[in-house]
């Protein structure tokens, strides 16, 4: 059997996960840092990283306690190297290293898209290849057909703020906190989501995605009513669903029209927005209508989580993608 332990400091969460054969979770620790940001309404990298170096060995121990392995008897380690805060990564890199160097340990490096992709690996059903990816998350928005692994093409992406920027940004401007996509998914079941024509940014004649416009228009209407959003509860969720809806619609569509011109049977959801109740009903009704499989993986694996990076680097320790102790951390790694 092939232990990996995977690693993953790529932007505010410390986590640290024991794989075996790339498919069976041993041990999955996160450590979340959502209240130190909190007060910010957003993340500050310098605290991130700093907070980091507080936790990794923390995690990393209990991850191997929970899995009931000793580093010495792992079969390697693997890390994000990237794309993600650049102070976070070098803390995850950096220790990974050298673990890596004082057990002797072959090292691998795994991009962050990357093992979103496969986090669906983890799931008793696999999808086969070719399968459609959409990654949704609070630095991504990315819709890449997969092949085979290490085989991919990025149809589209997002133009500027990725969905979970949009949503943490909305959020803020309603008063809500951090971080702002499970609060507004939460108001928005109890809202209109057709009370408020929130724009739709569908750009013809490409899979690219743009909700900057989007979270402006939010904006306005928040202006334009001069209302105090927060003590009007009911005013809270009919924006919160009509918002939500908007950033639903485009998602679907998009993935649809890829489906068609693609030729897919299979398609996956992933990243922290995947754990959105309303997108995941949304594509299932997708998938049901057009007659193709989609896969999911659990809320706990959505989100930044070392799991999904074990399991990418299991395929990579197979193929014999092995990293030297040159490996740095890279805030820009297109998969």
């Amino acid at each position: 059997m092939t232990y990996i332990l995977g690693i993953d400091s790529s932007c505010d969460d410390t986590s640290a996960s024991v794989v075996v054969d790339g498919s069976l979770v041993l041990s999955n620790v996160v450590s979340s840092q959502a209240e130190i940001h909190e007060k910010y309404g957003g993340i500050v990298p310098e605290l991130a990283s700093r907070r980091h170096i507080e936790m990794i060995w923390p995690v990393v121990e209990e991850a191997l306690k929970l899995a009931s392995v000793r580093l010495e008897t792992l079969s390697g380690i693997a890390v994000c190297q990237g794309p993600g805060l650049i102070g976070s990564l070098l803390v995850g890199c950096s220790f990974a290293k050298a673990v890596a160097y004082a057990k002797g340990l072959p090292l691998i490096g795994v991009n962050h898209l990357e093992g979103h992709i496969f986090s669906v690996f983890l799931l008793e059903q696999r999808p086969a290849f070719p399968f459609l990816s959409l990654i949704v998350s609070g630095g991504h928005t990315s819709l890449i057909r997969v092949d085979a692994f290490g085989s991919y093409r990025e149809l589209g992406r997002t133009r500027d703020d990725a969905a979970g920027e949009a949503y943490d940004k909305v959020a803020k401007l309603l008063g809500l906190g951090y971080p702002g996509g499970p609060l507004i998914d939460e108001l928005a079941e109890e809202g209109d989501p057709e009370s408020i024509p929130f724009p739709r940014a569908l750009i013809p004649g490409t899979y690219d995605f743009s909700f900057s416009g989007l979270k402006t228009a939010v904006r306005n209407y928040i202006e334009k009513v001069s209302l105090n959003i927060s003590s009007d509860q009911s005013l809270m969720q009919n924006v919160c669903a009509s918002f939500q809806a908007a950033v639903v619609d485009v998602l679907v569509k998009k993935t649809e029209v890829a489906v068609k011109k693609e030729g897919i049977k299979s398609v996956t959801l992933t990243g922290g927005v995947a754990a959105n109740r309303q997108l995941r009903a949304a594509m299932k009704e997708m998938a049901e209508r057009m007659g193709i499989e989609l896969y999911v993986p659990p809320v706990a694996l959505c989100t930044d989580n070392a799991a999904m990076i074990a399991a990418a680097g299991y395929l990579h320790f197979v193929k014999g993608d092995i990293a030297g102790l040159e490996l740095n951390p890279r805030a820009y790694l297109p998969v």
